[in-house]
């Protein structure tokens, strides 16, 4: 495929309007061709309506259809794969191995929805069956089902080009619920993204769905995508990036005249509390397995455990100076994007320049003030200090880490009763700390949507079951999650029919069954 920098608006492609930027390859600064238009307001307008038209019959796609279409999708990625790599690896610096097994895990996402779209009973179908004898008053026949919101705008992340981007979850189980999906392209990786677009385009054609059920904007996008979310046709939002630019959007959704979910994945330090006697057990596992998941993907993924927590003095002397040892003999980084480096440089000065806190690591600082160059660094401080300053919990996106000590495993408790909404948080305890893992379980389940017990929390399985959510600001609304299935009920709501002849309700609603989908009938689980 050639690359043209042309938006993807339907089955058309964007005008040159003079407004365009391009790729910067991170690790050699070199500008790539060519050069991506930025949508004008017209084009922006223009892939709504495409997609508020495309909504009327999409919504209305059997089964069968959405679900050969997320595996055309799928197939089509599939069959770009080395120019994939080609083009990701320029854009992000990330090795080819991770691209591959991004594109891996983005199929699988894709694929795991048309299964569920196949199977059915995700609609969550309710049957409360007539009974005109009933006294004092008749009970009528009332039947519901969830429904498909309309046109859905998402964002794409930096960090993630594939599997949190133009095909990512948030695209994957909005097609899935029978919306139609406007992206957001991520100007890092402008490439990448048309790519995959021109996969979904085509999949779209492919499968005679509707033109404007997929389009792709390029842009900036603190213009466009304000635009996006306030436009009046647009009844939904994804987001995965920063905690200023979800809450900018956030504000944007919420000030409309009609107000809109908006869910945006924004800022988590992913805390992971040691217990004295997992130390004791498993010091050299503990410290080897956080190290590699500091450092992982240069520290840029949003479940990087940013705090952990370890018992004071000789009994952890051991694991901080073996993370001392590793951290500083980690090679450095070429990170995502400059300001993503710039961002971290920033974060690892101001921890570095804080009276309470004890810098570990930190090499070579001075060497990396430009570009998009970075080190592990590793800090420390104390649970007195800690709770005296909300600022030692602030995000630090990067491969580093604050180790808080604590001289009482009770003190844990009050330090995860004033953490934030977190992404995950992760406990190691043995089998003689059971009553205290449990009873620090009782206030985390209220903190993360994802608790891990002796692992770490990179990482995240593409399941049924997983949850990759949280308690604000980890997201805009803790009741959902962005990876797995259960993401396919961010992007509708509940219809009910009452008293409707059978000619007026949805195949899932009639008496006959004819999906032969499990249905909750006058208050029993049934395929009947």
């Amino acid at each position: 495929m050639e690359l043209t920098g042309a938006s993807i608006i339907g089955f058309r492609r964007g005008e040159t309007n003079g407004d365009a930027f391009r790729a910067v390859n991170p690790a050699s600064d070199v500008e790539l061709a060519p050069d991506y238009q930025v949508a004008s307001v017209a084009e922006v307008d223009q892939a709504v309506q495409l997609a508020n038209s495309a909504f009327e019959s999409y919504r209305h796609s059997a089964p069968k259809v959405k679900s050969a279409f997320l595996r055309k999708i799928s197939e089509n990625i599939e069959s770009l794969a080395d120019v994939l790599v080609a083009r990701a690896t320029e854009e992000t610096g990330l090795p080819a191995a991770r691209i591959r097994g991004e594109t891996a895990r983005t199929c699988l996402q894709l694929r795991l929805f048309a299964q569920l779209v196949e199977e059915g009973s995700w609609v969550d179908a309710r049957i409360d069956r007539s009974n005109p004898a009933r006294q004092p008053f008749p009970k009528p026949d009332i039947r519901s089902m969830l429904q498909p919101l309309g046109p859905v705008v998402v964002f794409c992340a930096s960090n993630f080009p594939l599997a949190f981007s133009v095909a990512g979850g948030d695209t994957a189980s909005a097609l899935a619920s029978g919306n139609p999906v406007v992206v957001k392209a991520h100007r890092a990786h402008p490439g990448t993204a048309e790519l995959v677009g021109l996969a979904i385009r085509d999949a779209v054609r492919a499968e005679d769905l509707p033109e404007g059920v997929f389009s792709l904007l390029f842009g900036r996008g603190d213009e466009i995508g304000v635009r996006l979310v306030r436009h009046p046709l647009v009844k939904a939002g994804g987001f995965t990036g920063s905690r200023s630019g979800g809450q900018s959007l956030m504000s944007a959704a919420t000030a409309r005249p009609e107000p809109i979910p908006f869910y945006a994945e924004m800022s988590s330090v992913n805390p992971v509390f040691i217990l004295p006697g997992a130390l004791k057990e498993k010091e050299e596992q503990v410290a080897t397995g956080l190290h590699a998941s500091v450092i992982l993907g240069a520290g840029q993924f949003c479940t990087n455990p940013g705090l952990v927590f370890v018992p004071a003095g000789a009994s952890s002397a051991g694991l901080i100076g073996r993370l001392e040892e590793m951290m500083s003999t980690t090679a450095a980084f070429t990170m995502l994007t400059g300001r993503i480096s710039s961002a971290y440089r920033e974060g690892t000065m101001t921890l570095s320049q804080t009276a309470a806190v004890e810098t570990l690591v930190q090499s070579e600082l001075s060497r990396l003030s430009e570009g998009c160059g970075a080190t592990a660094s590793l800090f420390k401080t104390d649970a007195s200090a800690f709770l005296a300053d909300t600022s030692l919990s602030v995000e630090v996106f990067g491969p580093a880490t604050l180790l808080v000590t604590y001289t009482d495993p009770h003190q844990l408790f009050e330090i995860a009763r004033k953490l934030e909404g977190q992404l995950t948080a992760t406990i190691h305890a043995s089998n003689s700390e059971l009553d205290l893992m449990r009873s620090l379980l009782e206030i985390l389940e209220y903190k993360a949507g994802r608790i891990v017990f002796n692992g770490f929390p990179t990482g995240v399985e593409v399941c049924h079951a997983i949850v990759h959510g949280g308690p604000f600001p980890a997201t805009s609304d803790g009741r959902s999650t962005s990876v797995g299935t259960r993401a396919v009920f961010r992007f509708v709501r509940p219809v009910c029919y009452q008293d409707a002849p059978a000619t007026a309700l949805p195949d899932e609603l009639k008496d006959e069954n004819p999906l032969h989908i499990w249905r909750l009938v006058d208050g029993e689980l049934t395929k009947s």
